[in-house]
């Protein structure tokens, strides 16, 4: 990952890859540039042999991101047609659904409000880490628009993703832990620290095993039990078989003196 990108710094430690968006005095507002290294950067940390668990978080302590460039979405009603800013919209669409679908863990670290189209991508992340300056805003009904329809439900279920959805009414910290939004909530400045933590524990187990899960996972939306059990069985019969017990277990077997 040696990419340099004008909105978004890339750290590694320890088998994670922390993208940090990066345009603080506008809340880290997803512009078109901002948007696009992103996604490669995302891409780039899944086909990286280092990293095991992807983070994304935002600069500073305000927000993880305040959404959509309002100002850039002006703009850009005034320079091109409706068909091409469909275009330009499916492109974006995309690059949201690959960040959610690529291979490698992902954790959200919520350090501020989290609106708009950043509620989209931080509902498509596998999980969220928060702090209490965290928040989140569904607000695409509020503006005449439709998102998060294909993320939100999948973390917090139907009913309660129907009310956020529908109201677009702001989520606090300590209600997004209760809902599920936030799979843990801590004080600040032990943000980085628990984040980091997940993703080094996601990190070090054998990274075909983590991904071989979330790769089922995605897959198993919508089946019914019994197809869920025979993908399981085909995947690890044709795609990744299971360890044998002296790869599996060393330690164990070396505490047996063996």
């Amino acid at each position: 990952m040696e990419c340099e990108y004008e909105h978004i710094l890339v750290e590694k430690t320890s088998g994670v890859a922390i993208l940090t968006m990066n345009r603080p005095e506008q809340l880290n507002a997803m512009n078109h540039q901002l948007s696009s290294e992103l996604h490669d950067a995302v891409m780039q940390a899944s086909a990286d042999d280092d990293v095991g668990c992807i983070v994304i978080t935002g600069a500073g302590h305000r927000a993880f991101s305040a959404g959509g460039d309002i100002h850039e979405q002006r703009e850009n009603d005034r320079k091109y047609t409706q068909a091409e800013l469909d275009a330009r919209n499916a492109v974006r669409g995309r690059g949201s659904y690959e960040i959610s679908a690529c291979p490698k863990p992902t954790i959200g670290m919520m350090n501020g409000l989290a609106y708009g189209g950043a509620g989209v991508l931080a509902s498509s992340l596998d999980m969220r880490v928060g702090c209490e300056h965290a928040s989140f805003r569904f607000l695409a009904a509020a503006y005449g628009r439709i998102n998060s329809t294909w993320t939100l439900p999948n973390q917090v279920g139907w009913p309660i993703a129907k009310e956020l959805l529908f109201t677009g009414r702001v989520v606090e910290a300590t209600e997004a832990h209760r809902i599920g939004l936030l799979n843990h909530l801590v004080p600040c400045a032990q943000l980085r620290e628990k984040t980091l933590e997940l993703g080094a524990m996601i990190a070090k187990n054998r990274r075909p095993a983590v991904m071989g899960v979330k790769a089922l996972l995605l897959e198993h939306m919508g089946k019914n039990l019994e197809e869920q059990w025979a993908n399981e069985r085909d995947y690890t019969t044709n795609v990744m078989r299971g360890a044998k017990a002296e790869d599996a277990f060393p330690e164990f077997i070396a505490r047996k003196g063996r």
